[in-house]
């Protein structure tokens, strides 16, 4: 059941506060922010905008694709069964080593303990080392360098 909206707090409603909407949208727009909230004088006011990121890839983007590299759903879930499979335990951007053009952490083959750093996963500017949760040989990395990841993605199987 819908209620008639109080027409006290609409007569209330004056011009200059809709004039501080006007420049909270304002500010919405000048800093890339998504939502702001001000409260004064008992008024609370909220503003946010959708925002829909779509991703575009160059004209010129041809994927590459190597022997038995396609991966297809129904494999990525088999992946994510494998009982040695690591899961990204966030959303973000990993890389293989500590810095750009530095030693990765672990390659294939590679021999880990656990707690031993796998990767690292970019969130909100800050770097998130990955550690292992056992002892074992890495048989796979799943992801590339400085791909985008999902949470629960898996990103590396240690056998």
């Amino acid at each position: 059941m819908a209620s008639k909206p109080d027409t006290k707090s609409a007569a209330s409603f004056k011009s200059d506060d809709s004039a501080l909407i006007r420049e909270l949208a304002l500010l919405l727009d000048e800093t890339s922010l998504t939502e702001i909230e001000i409260e004064r004088a008992g008024l609370r006011v909220r503003v946010a905008r959708n925002v829909t990121m779509t991703a575009a890839m160059p004209a010129n983007y041809q994927a590459s694709v190597g022997a038995g590299a396609s991966v297809t759903p129904a494999a990525v879930a088999d992946l994510a069964k494998h009982p040695g499979v690591v899961p990204s335990p966030m959303v973000g951007t990993a890389y293989w080593s500590p810095e750009p053009g530095a030693k990765p952490f672990i390659e294939v083959g590679s021999k880990v303990s656990a707690g031993q750093t796998l990767l690292i996963i970019e969130a909100m500017k800050t770097m998130n080392q990955i550690p292992s949760p056992r002892a074992g040989t890495v048989t796979q990395i799943l992801i590339e360098d400085g791909q985008p990841v999902e949470f629960g993605e898996p990103l590396v199987i240690i056998e």
